[in-house]
């Protein structure tokens, strides 16, 4: 008990770090998504979500209704075009190193005074845990975070009893709802080498704000590689679409898509995107050349490329002599709300961030199931 308690006040000091910004976005797109996917989508959404706010806290379960948006829009004029036009590029910035959570090391790109809020997107980390460090018991409210392993593997462990283990290639998709409390730590590494990742928060539609939490565990073995006719082009379709190649469906709530694409020298692809949906890419290794139709750019390591929201898709090539190249190219449909963000809780105005807080600190309304809870893999900091 008194464990939680101070994990609380740690909560709430380290949320002084993040700045609550309201911010209304992209009306028009909103509306032409709702056009598309059609007014009784959304009622369904509401009526399924008045369902589960009759019930009890419940324990999560990957079989969870899915009550999200679909990843491919239908009849997107984007995906169809014959003649597609390239996107520009809005702004490139190189992702500084950081100290985060406990004792772990991360690149922040989304999240920052460069870029926030870029809806969906909340924050963006590369990071890298070593032994001994991690996040032990936090929570989450109002957002999903997604958590894709490039290297080593991470435990995590939540309130409702669930536990496990991700692996290189793996990824976790995690809808945290009206609230969860959970820890995610190194797994140990045989080696001593660091586990390495990518974590992306995406902003929930108000609508789902107050969903029951789901997990989805999404394995190596389960994603579709899309590989060009040439050989020099690699793409695993995490989320999305690529060349005839889909991903497995009704992953996260909030549509995204999450491509990492491997370039050799001498390769090059145009990447169509959802028309309208605010785009970026980050740079594992190498340097990619990206091609707006009129002009080209360079962008290296560790770099995050802002696309604007105008055209079609995305050309990106690796010259001839050059090292291959890897990247994450993400795309999100943006959200027509306000953001205010405190930590870990992102809801849409600041009486329901405050309520998050009494929430979590009354063990009530969602979080019921944190009284008395500990995680078994959060101990080793805790103690």
């Amino acid at each position: 008990m008194k464990t939680v308690i101070a994990l609380s006040s740690i909560i709430c000091i380290i949320a002084l770090a993040y700045t609550a910004i309201d911010q209304t976005i992209i009306t028009d797109y909103y509306q032409h998504m709702r056009s598309v996917f059609g007014k009784n989508t959304i009622n369904n959404i509401s009526k399924t979500l008045r369902t589960n706010n009759t019930r009890t806290a419940s324990t999560m379960a990957p079989s969870s209704t899915f009550v999200g948006l679909p990843v491919i829009p239908p009849q997107d004029p984007s995906l169809t075009a014959k003649s597609p036009k390239a996107r520009g590029i809005q702004k490139v910035f190189e992702a500084i190193e950081q100290s985060e959570g406990a004792g772990a090391t991360v690149r922040r790109s989304i999240g920052t005074p460069k870029l926030r809020n870029f809806s969906p997107f909340l924050m963006l980390d590369h990071f890298t845990i070593g032994d001994g460090a991690g996040f032990p018991d936090h929570p989450h409210r109002g957002q999903e975070t997604i958590t894709y392993l490039l290297s080593g593997g991470v435990k995590h462990e939540d309130f409702a009893g669930h536990a496990g283990t991700i692996h290189a290639g793996d990824l976790q998709f995690m809808t945290a709802g009206r609230g969860i409390v959970h820890a995610e730590m190194p797994a140990e590494s045989i080696d001593g080498s660091p586990n390495v990742g990518m974590q992306l928060w995406v902003d929930l539609p108000k609508d789902l704000k107050a969903c029951e939490p789901r997990y989805r565990d999404l394995r190596s073995e389960e994603i579709p590689v899309y590989n060009s006719p040439d050989g020099k082009v690699s793409v695993k379709v995490i989320s999305g679409q690529t060349h005839g190649v889909d991903s497995l469906q009704e992953l996260a709530y909030t549509p995204v898509w999450l491509l990492d694409i491997t370039i050799q020298p001498g390769g090059s692809i145009e990447q169509p995107l959802p028309a309208g949906w605010n785009s970026f890419a980050y740079i594992l290794n190498g340097t990619v050349t990206w091609d707006t139709g009129i002009t080209t750019q360079q962008v290296p390591q560790f770099h995050n490329t802002v696309f604007e929201q105008k055209g079609d898709s995305i050309k990106a090539s690796v010259p001839e002599g050059e090292k291959e190249a890897r990247f994450m190219l993400v795309a999100g449909m943006p959200l027509d709300q306000p953001i205010v963000q405190y930590g870990p809780f992102v809801l849409t105005d600041a009486s329901q961030v405050r309520q998050a807080l009494y929430d979590y600190q009354t063990f009530s309304n969602g979080f019921e199931r944190a009284k008395d809870w500990e995680s078994e893999i959060g101990k080793v900091m805790a103690h």
